[in-house]
């Protein structure tokens, strides 16, 4: 056990309260958990946003107590079927939980739970790391209690587990994926018989809900280099059980000496290429799945080799379907995803070919508010081993950024909506809704993307007149004037 004393990282004026609290309550209490193991990492907080505090009897009672000292403002939430308090002051979180003891039944990661002591709340943490406590009672205040290791672990930046490791996965299989999270996130190493026991326990998965997998996906994912955990997934084979979809893209195949590249390991190299760029967890989503079709693409042509046709297509349509299975939000952000997904060629073809005004206004009049995010996906999606061929796009990218700049500042063609309206449309040659107005419309905003007319109101309506009267439609008599047919009302932008 430890002899190390944090008494001078616990300046925070919280601590202090809980402690007197206790000893008023002739209770024993502790910090355990994340903090811990972050103040240990990257030093003191300076304000905590996170306390898990162990409790010897009522953790319930406990928090009460803390609340009256805090002036009786402070919310408090008790879960009296879990034994636990939450307790918001300020921006900080502080659960009370009783020690307790744990037995698990094959069938559940929901624990019986019964009273138990510091050592036994201490043996029921998922990894080394977590189960460090500090005393926060007056004798031993700072005190760190360390009977696993710890310490040493957090110093080698290893993950391993209190007690054996298949018995720790096989009693809650959610923490396979919080190691390999924990893992990822902090950079460290998991220790070869917890990883071994993961591989064994894999199949215990499928007793954990969508949502906590899910879940930790997502923190995996919002790591700082999170192509790493989705090798150790696959290292460890929960990567085919949970994510069969990104499973599939693993591999290469080989037809008369020409190979395609493994676009499993492609898709983690922009990943973490994106990751280096942006922390924003859908535009990750996005590179996660931004190939994720290619298995289902896949073709070899004589003559041409491995090709892809269509899978930006494709996937954009298997995005719903991996968002709902994933039970991750059905919304705006499966939108931008999708969206993500179906343009991500889009930049890249226009650098590899003669840069159009035409096809860089459809890139922007596409890509929406979204532009900048997609320039560095495709940025991301650079990752050939040979360097000329990444400066060559780089430069290319650089061009075709330059041209969107001018475009955008000329043309304003971003979100634009064609300056003449249906209901113009309609006024104009006295029609109800229908087809023809869609045309029309169509036709003015396809003139303005080719640059054929600019994106002003008194071309737009002439070029109006000239698609209605092919369609055969002719103008109300009250808004003709003369004989060359009406003006628009304005000569300029609306």
């Amino acid at each position: 056990m430890g002899s190390m004393n944090l008494r001078d990282h616990l300046n925070h004026e919280v601590f202090r309260i809980i402690s007197s609290a206790a000893e008023q309550a002739h209770t024993e209490a502790y910090v355990v958990g994340g903090f811990v193991r972050d103040l240990l990492i990257k030093g003191v907080p300076t304000t905590p946003k996170d306390i898990d505090i162990v409790v010897l009897g009522s953790g319930i009672a406990l928090a009460e107590k803390v609340r009256f000292s805090l002036g009786g403002e402070a919310p408090l939430t008790v879960f009296k079927n879990f034994g636990t308090a939450m307790l918001l002051w300020g921006e900080t979180k502080i659960e009370f939980v009783g020690a307790r003891k744990e037995s698990y039944r094959r069938d559940s990661r929901k624990p019986l739970v019964e009273d138990g002591s510091l050592e036994d709340d201490q043996n029921r943490r998922d990894f080394t790391i977590n189960a460090l406590a500090i005393s926060l009672n007056r004798e031993t205040f700072g005190e760190l209690l360390d009977p696993f290791g710890g310490l040493r672990h957090l110093e080698e930046k290893v993950i391993t587990t209190p007690l054996e490791p298949g018995r720790t996965f096989s009693d809650d299989p959610l923490r396979m994926l919080r190691g390999i999270r924990f893992a990822t996130g902090l950079g460290f190493q998991i220790e070869a018989g917890t990883l071994e026991a993961i591989h064994l326990n894999r199949e215990r998965i499928g007793i954990i809900s969508q949502e906590r997998i899910t879940d930790e996906i997502n923190k995996i994912l919002s790591s700082p280099q999170p192509g790493r955990g989705f090798l150790l997934l696959d290292e460890t084979g929960l990567l085919e059980l949970i994510f069969p979809e990104l499973y599939r893209m693993k591999g290469v195949e080989e037809v008369d000496g020409h190979f395609h590249k493994d676009n499993f390991l492609h898709t983690l190299k922009v990943l973490d290429n994106i990751a280096l760029e942006s922390d924003r967890l859908w535009l990750r989503w996005a590179a996660l799945l931004h190939d994720i079709a290619k298995p289902r693409t896949k073709k070899f042509e004589p003559g041409t080799g491995w090709t892809f046709h269509g899978h930006e297509f494709l996937g954009a349509k298997m995005v719903p379907g991996i968002f709902r299975k994933m039970k991750l939000p059905l919304n705006e952000k499966m939108k931008y995803v999708q969206k993500m997904v179906q343009l991500h060629l889009r930049p890249m073809v226009l650098s590899q070919e003669t840069v159009t005004d035409s096809a860089v206004r459809r890139l922007i009049f596409d890509a929406g508010d979204d532009l900048e995010d997609l320039m560095t996906l495709c940025e991301a999606d650079i990752t050939s081993k040979n360097e000329r061929t990444v400066k060559r796009h780089l430069h290319n990218f650089r061009i075709v950024r330059e041209k969107i700049t001018q475009l955008e500042e000329r043309d304003s063609i971003r979100n634009f909506q064609p300056p003449i309206s249906g209901t113009d449309i309609q006024k104009a040659f006295g029609i109800p809704p229908s087809k023809p107005v869609g045309i029309i419309k169509n036709a003015i905003k396809e003139a303005i993307l080719d640059g054929e007319i600019p994106n002003q109101y008194a071309s737009a309506y002439r070029r109006m007149l000239e698609e209605g009267k092919a369609l055969g439609l002719t103008v109300r008599q009250e808004s003709a004037t003369g004989s060359d047919g009406p003006e628009p009302p304005e000569a300029g932008d609306r």
